[in-house]
């Protein structure tokens, strides 16, 4: 059984730092890709930033320049940097997988930006 855990989440005040990582269990090959969205309290799930396995990226417009995905060592890991953190940023994160396995979340890690 495949299992994404996320940590690194936390409270943080706006112009900080914060680093999540997720790391995957159970899958018996590399993922195609792996993603970080993110749920904001009245608004609708939002893709923050995807990595395939071959490196390419992808940002949403409203976090370039100011977050950074990377896979870790074992592929099955990815990491988001993310700097210059804004209250817009507050949110319950997910770290999403996938391939041909099929497609997988973790439960969620939440990141408060607030003075």
């Amino acid at each position: 059984q495949v299992q994404l855990v996320e940590s690194g989440g936390g409270l943080v005040q706006p112009g900080g730092s914060l680093r999540l990582s997720c790391a995957a269990s159970g899958s018996p090959s590399t993922f195609t890709f792996m993603s970080w969205y993110r749920r904001s309290p009245g608004k609708s799930r939002e893709q923050v930033a995807s990595i395939t396995s071959t490196g390419l990226t992808m940002y949403a417009d409203s976090v370039k320049g100011r977050f950074a995905i990377s896979r870790g060592n074992s592929q099955n890991t990815v990491d988001l940097q993310m700097n210059n953190l804004r209250p817009g940023d507050t949110a319950v994160y997910y770290c999403n997988a996938g391939g041909s396995g099929g497609e997988f979340w973790g439960q969620g890690t939440r990141v408060t930006v607030s003075s």
